[in-house]
């Protein structure tokens, strides 16, 4: 396993060979810098493939390891070259401003940790920057995963800043994730950036890392289109595709989403997410021969019935048939629920409730901060709607399925899960043949980034216009016909299981 440090900060030391062969495209794209600043230089790979590659530029490095800054002063004592300082340097406390200021044109060079807040936090680290919601997110949005972020995506817009407007380019290696996220703040935020390209490298060749990756190029000083050139690797010549900003948000294939753009617009339906409780081994119960439940502790577990839900999960929804194996306890049905009157209407649930409380307060979210006791999120009357049409969050291409009631009971997703909660099962269904359409499909995966671990956003899903896009599948009248029926009526016949079968309505 990772050590505790690795993790904290991040640490993936570059290959010399691959940062050779990082400068010598550099040097082929006409890039010559007067400075070279490495912030996070680590054992110096970077900055001796730099000294090769560029003699005549001033190098400068920083690190805040001091294993890796006496390995990177030794490495680097025996390139020869004339102009070198490394220095211990912590990246959040340094003033960038002044470091690029009068330097000539300025490459920043390397490989910034490949780590999240989160995860550092998990291991209770303190290589953090001071709290600050970089990108200006509001209320639940600041509090839940979307205030979670990669250390080299706020490396990397600090150093946009402190670069804004001057004659400079960036090249790092990073997630293509964080390459995607720090454009896009770019293009926004006016930080000038006139050309970038990501250069696709093998992460588990270089890294033994499992996740997309590239090399960042970002020519700045003045603004220029919204838009990257991908390349399928360092040697590619030309561009496989483009992807930038345009509509509603970002575009994974802007060549394939011109000739659909037609479908943007805004969706009809307000989709959610599925529920958020961090406390799984909990919450999340399997069900045992003789009625009672088991908890993934490995504890037999007794409580009310009526506490208890059907649960898929996204893994579950992106198979063919999804299956409700599970149960999950749900403590709360609205938001702010005050859960104390558990003890007088479900005294069973309560008690166990009570008996892990400690795993409760250990949750790290501030979003159950200052709510009741054993509070979860994404909860409300949409949870307990008798059909729905969910896709995973975290896989694709995106397969939207219909579910309905199983034993009675609405069907209830977890937080890697979207959907849209209907009344009567005729929409429901309508709408999942909408969206599983080819134009839908085609759509979305212009959209898509590949290689996304969270592929579909609720931001995507609300950029479709179901409209236009069921017109284009034939399907305008039936859409329409649903929705006025299902107004029109108190109560369609429900598809429900054969009380024989053990697995929910679902259909693909």
């Amino acid at each position: 396993m990772k050590s505790a440090a690795k993790v904290e900060f991040g640490d993936f030391q570059t290959p010399l060979p691959l940062a050779r062969e990082v400068c010598g495209l550099l040097g082929a794209l006409g890039i010559a810098p007067d400075t070279i600043v490495e912030p996070t230089c680590g054992a110096g790979a970077f900055l001796i493939a730099a000294a090769e590659a560029f003699p005549a530029a001033r190098l400068i490095g920083f690190e805040i390891n001091t294993a890796h800054l006496a390995a990177a002063q030794a490495n680097l004592s025996s390139t020869g070259h004339a102009h070198v300082e490394v220095s211990q340097q912590d990246f959040f406390s340094h003033d960038w401003d002044a470091e690029v200021r009068e330097r000539g044109h300025v490459l920043v060079l390397g490989n910034p940790p490949w780590v999240t807040s989160a995860a550092v936090a998990a291991v209770t680290g303190t290589n953090l920057p001071a709290k600050q919601n970089i990108y200006g997110l509001r209320g639940l949005a600041a509090k839940t995963g979307k205030a979670n972020f990669d250390i080299a995506e706020w490396m990397l817009v600090r150093l946009l800043q402190a670069l804004r407007g001057r004659a400079a380019t960036i090249a790092v290696l990073c997630k293509s994730a964080t390459a995607q996220k720090v454009l896009r703040h770019a293009w926004r935020s006016d930080l000038r950036v006139a050309a970038a390209s990501l250069y696709s490298i093998d992460a588990g060749a270089h890294f033994d890392a499992a996740v997309e990756a590239c090399l960042l190029v970002a020519s700045l000083g003045a603004a220029g289109p919204a838009e990257a050139k991908v390349f399928s690797d360092l040697k590619a010549i030309a561009p496989t595709h483009r992807f930038g900003v345009a509509g509603k948000g970002l575009v994974a294939n802007l060549d394939t989403y011109d000739r659909f753009r037609h479908f943007e617009g805004l969706c009809p339906y307000q989709w959610r997410s599925g529920v958020k409780h961090d406390c799984a081994p909990i919450l999340e119960l399997q069900p045992l021969e003789d009625g009672s439940f088991a908890n993934q502790l490995g504890q037999t577990v007794t409580v009310e019935a009526a506490m208890l839900y059907p649960l898929l999960k996204g893994t579950e929804l992106a198979r063919r048939g999804a299956q409700a194996t599970r149960r999950v306890l749900l403590p709360q049905t609205r938001l702010g629920d005050d859960t104390a009157a558990l003890a007088r209407t479900a005294p069973l649930a309560w008690n166990y409730l009570h008996t892990h409380r400690a795993a409760f307060a250990a949750r790290k979210s501030s979003i159950y901060a200052k709510g009741p006791a054993f509070a979860i999120f994404g909860i409300g009357d949409y949870t307990f709607s008798e059909w729905k049409v969910a896709v995973s969050a975290l896989h694709r291409p995106a397969k939207f399925v219909v579910i309905g009631p199983w034993q009675g009971r609405p069907v209830v997703f977890d937080d890697t899960c979207y959907y849209l909660p209907f009344s009567h099962e005729t929409e429901a269904r309508v709408v999942a043949e909408i969206l599983n359409s080819r134009p839908c499909q085609s759509f979305l995966e212009a959209l898509i980034f590949p290689g996304s671990k969270r592929a579909v956003t609720v931001e995507l899903l609300q950029r479709l216009n179901l409209s236009t896009l069921a017109h284009a599948a034939g399907m305008g009248d039936r859409w329409e016909q649903s929705r006025q029926a299902d107004r029109d009526t108190d109560q369609l016949p429900l598809l429900l299981c054969d009380e024989r079968e053990s697995e929910p309505a679902a259909v693909a």
